[in-house]
């Protein structure tokens, strides 16, 4: 499987509705071409690179946009996007708050995962730390890196805790439901891996055990897709929580009542 072939089910699994609003974030003709073959009409797709034309995602629409700071509206679009973009952003968590921010309906994200696996294949030298044959890759190595400058990014890389945390600590007043995809891609072979034939050969026989074990341990697979549906309120709203002409407040009479039947109190 591909990583666009991932991507591009993930999508199909947990966007159904083909007229939503859709933003994607740091976007690329990748995406384009992934969700104009889904069938998507309603797309914004968003980038911070100044060479990008307001056709080039034609028949989508382009807005220049920082992923730390978009200038749109709270629950502006349905769904917000971001495929192997957030780490590419100085602050990934600032962005994926943004994206928070801005959906209506959900948020998806497609990033590597911060497993066991990866940990092993960085400490063997097979995945790097550091995007640096990437902005290499580039016209004049100008491009590609930290917030597409020329400075090769930090690989951030999540786990499905750490995402709920985030998510968790800036809407701390209701539940969310996370949902979590797993798939396989061959690793490529890049740069320098290119032309280390021990690396290259190393990597081609490690596939069929790396299989093997991930059809046991899907979590350690290096395609990793992050979900999450905002709350419906007042349906999923804490119960310590209530929310009163648009505004959230701490629910005192439930408090109270827990306290009053806590054991505690019934033994004074």
């Amino acid at each position: 499987m591909s990583r666009l072939i991932f991507y591009k089910q993930t999508i199909r699994q947990l966007i159904t509705d083909l007229d939503a609003s859709i933003l994607v974030v740091a976007g690329h003709k990748n995406d384009r071409d992934v969700l104009l073959d889904l069938g998507f009409t309603n797309v914004v797709i968003s980038n911070i690179d100044p060479r990008i034309t307001d056709t080039e995602f034609h028949p989508y629409r382009f807005s220049f946009q920082d992923a730390h700071q978009l200038t749109f509206d709270d629950g502006e679009f349905d769904f917000v996007i971001a495929h192997a973009s957030l780490h590419h952003c100085s602050s990934p968590h600032r962005a994926l708050l943004e994206m928070y921010r801005v959906a209506r309906i959900g948020l998806l994200a497609v990033e590597a995962r911060d497993s066991l696996t990866m940990k092993l294949l960085k400490r063997l030298n097979l995945s790097p730390d550091y995007e640096w044959v990437g902005v290499f890759c580039m016209e004049e190595g100008k491009q590609g890196g930290v917030n597409n400058t020329e400075i090769p990014n930090f690989i951030y890389r999540w786990t499905e805790n750490e995402f709920e945390k985030t998510i968790n600590s800036v809407a701390p007043y209701a539940k969310h439901r996370f949902i979590y995809k797993y798939g396989f891609a061959p690793p490529g072979t890049p740069g320098i891996i290119r032309r280390d034939w021990l690396k290259r050969f190393v990597i081609f026989a490690l596939q069929p055990i790396y299989k093997l074990f991930a059809f046991f341990f899907p979590r350690q697979q290096n395609l990793f897709a992050f979900f999450v549906c905002k709350p419906i309120f007042p349906d999923d709203l804490h119960a310590w929580v209530t929310l009163c002409e648009g505004k959230f407040e701490f629910n005192r009479a439930w408090a109270e009542k827990v306290l009053s039947n806590s054991p505690t109190n019934r033994t004074n």
